[in-house]
């Protein structure tokens, strides 16, 4: 077992490898789908693997506990507005200053209609 190192006497923090992390620890995104956050606790360990889809370079994500994890703050209406303020102008084309309906293709930096337009492509 290459990355098991429960003591934390190798890399610093007890390292598990990747689908052997003891109960009661959990990565952010799981925390997430439980409806909490790690709420300013020390990362309690870590899971490292060899990734095939990264060049085989060695990935790490972060363990915490899920006994000292907070709920996840509600949403205020502030950030909704927030949100949707962001969501406008990443539909606004910056070219024709219209609601395209859709998001904004970065690789375009405008609607569709706007980039296949023969007089904008000069």
């Amino acid at each position: 077992m290459r990355f098991y190192d429960p003591t934390g006497a190798k890399y610093g923090i007890p390292t598990y490898p990747y689908h052997l992390a003891p109960e009661g620890l959990a990565t952010r995104r799981q925390l997430r789908k439980r409806g909490l956050r790690p709420g300013g606790q020390d990362i309690a360990a870590q899971l490292m693997w060899r990734s095939r889809r990264y060049g085989r370079r060695i990935r790490t994500a972060y363990l915490y506990r899920i006994d000292r994890a907070l709920p996840v703050r509600p949403m205020t209406p502030a950030k909704w507005a927030a949100l949707a303020l962001a969501n406008t102008a990443r539909r606004t084309c910056p070219t024709c200053r219209t609601d395209a309906g859709y998001t904004i293709p970065t690789s375009l930096g405008c609607c569709v209609t706007c980039a296949e337009s023969p007089s904008l492509a000069a």
